[in-house]
């Protein structure tokens, strides 16, 4: 058997194992991680109640790839590898977290405190990236990303299907990076991609709009460590060649593969701050919420979110090539390209923003008719039935 079929085996191995886990997770535990809550409420698009388990589904999947491995004789060495080792160690972490917040709605600072100490895991196994020839810079960035992406993951998932597709795509540009650089035979860091991937292409025949179940929490703090780790160890390797306090070259390559998140997060963060709210806090003002309030329905969000991921998947790919040849114009001219794209989300996140105030105006301005103002008027207030 082929590595290209062995992997491809696996991939629709990992995929059948997720859809059953997530299938038997709704037919026997329909309210297991249910969440009815206010702030829930808030963040969800949806304000049906479901299940917020399907992340469940990615780290059983992630623990067969490791066991797996574990018993190929000459991998067992591969396991004890310290970087997996932290990989491991601190995706089980964001793993427990997010099912003990699903479960029991934690602290925000208790949950700061796990993903500060999630990324202290990963810079102990020497994960970390390299922007600088400063240690102290380094290590700091790395504690933001790891951070960073792990709220930013947990709060892109606002609506059916979001959060796993995007995921999806980075993972794939992750696959892509190793497949490019001639290292695939043996390399079981692809292994365990592409089982992750298979996980996630399951849970979404679930989450797909409309959605029976969420990956919660459990799913959006695994996923957001899992592709903090595994992207500085394969995004965040290209540099400019000299030994600068500061580089420009490793930013490119994350910021093209985490263009949706990145966009989603730094809008919410910078509009929050602007109206001295918390960052933290779940809240209906993301880009899929805007994008929906232009009229775009739930399935033509996912869609134009991931053609913008698409849309910037050639350019990296290009410059992993060298295809496009990396110098300063070229990166400076990309930067120009995140920036573009970021303003254009803008412009229609202020005209969903615009036609959502006009409309919560004109319901503001129809008359509520109570059992009261009928009788004035003798009208007859019927209870007309609502579908759920």
């Amino acid at each position: 058997m082929t590595t290209t079929t062995f992997l491809l085996l696996y991939f629709v191995i990992a995929a059948s194992v997720s859809f059953l886990i997530n299938y038997l997770l709704l037919k026997f535990s329909f309210n297991l991680g249910s969440r009815n809550n206010l702030a829930f409420k808030q963040v969800r698009w949806s304000a049906h109640v479901k299940p917020s388990v399907g992340g469940i589904s990615f780290f059983i999947v992630f623990l067969i790839s490791i066991a797996i491995i574990g018993l190929i004789p000459k991998e067992q060495s591969f396991v004890m590898d310290k970087q997996m080792i932290g990989i491991m160690a601190a995706s089980t972490l964001g793993f427990l977290m997010g099912l003990a917040d699903d479960a029991y709605n934690t602290n925000p600072l208790i949950k700061f405190l796990m993903q500060v100490l999630c990324a202290v895991i990963l810079l102990a196994c020497g994960i970390q990236t390299h922007i600088s020839n400063i240690g102290i810079i380094n290590i700091l960035f790395t504690i933001i990303w790891v951070v960073g992406l792990m709220n930013s993951i947990n709060m892109l998932d606002n609506m059916d299907a979001i959060t796993g597709s995007i995921s999806a795509m980075i993972i794939l540009g992750l696959i892509t990076v190793i497949l490019f650089s001639g290292n695939v035979s043996g390399n079981l860091y692809l292994f365990m991609l592409i089982g992750v991937l298979g996980s996630i292409i399951g849970f979404l025949y679930f989450n797909w709009s409309p959605s029976k179940i969420y990956m919660g929490d459990t799913g959006s703090q695994f996923l957001g460590v899992f592709l903090a780790s595994t992207s500085i160890l394969y995004f965040w390797q290209f540099n400019d060649g000299n030994q600068g306090v500061f580089q420009i070259k490793p930013f490119i390559i994350p910021a093209l593969f985490f263009i949706v998140p990145l966009i989603d997060t730094t809008t919410v963060t910078i509009r929050r701050l602007m109206k001295k709210q918390s960052p933290f806090v779940g809240g209906k003002d993301h880009i899929t919420h805007h994008l929906a309030y232009l009229g775009l329905k739930d399935r033509q969000v996912v869609y134009t979110l991931i053609g913008t991921t698409v849309l910037s998947f050639p350019i990296a790919v290009l410059l992993i090539l060298n295809i496009i040849p990396w110098n300063y114009v070229v990166s400076f001219s990309i930067l120009g390209y995140v920036v573009a794209l970021f303003l254009v989300f803008q412009l229609l996140y202020l005209k969903g923003a615009r036609k959502h105030k006009l409309r919560q105006k004109e319901e503001r301005a129809i008359p509520k008719i109570t059992k009261e103002t009928a009788a004035s008027y003798n009208y007859k207030v019927e209870k007309i039935p609502v579908n759920s």
